[in-house]
């Protein structure tokens, strides 16, 4: 007699979600780092000089690199505190979304343009 497929079994290690948890927060952190980066290089001369890592594309390159590693040491981070971990998925891509939002928000010139 064939058992179906779908039945797990006793001895299976639980799922969790701590690895997607973290990938999905260090986006929304990345995002919000670069969104961040580029206002604070639009709005001061001295943020925009040292953000300059090569000169033909400007402070655009030491925008991208800086949230670049933003990103990637926070995905790190979160990753090696939550991979054996169940966590609030609401909650964090709530977040997430937030935080997405808000990048998406400062990178919209006519909201930038007020501060």
């Amino acid at each position: 007699m064939n058992t179906p497929d779908t039945i797990a079994s006793p001895n299976a290690p639980a799922l969790t979600n701590g690895s997607g948890a973290a990938a999905v927060l260090a986006a929304g952190i990345g995002s919000f780092a670069l969104a961040l980066l580029a206002f604070a290089g639009d709005k001061s001369a001295t943020i925009k000089n040292v953000l300059v890592f090569y000169k033909p594309t400007g402070a655009l390159s030491g925008v991208t690199t800086v949230a670049f590693l933003i990103w990637f040491f926070t995905w790190g981070i979160l990753e090696w505190h939550w991979r054996k971990r169940t966590v609030a998925a609401g909650r964090i891509i709530a977040a997430a979304l937030t935080l997405l939002g808000v990048a998406i928000l400062l990178t919209f010139p006519p909201i930038a343009d007020l501060f």
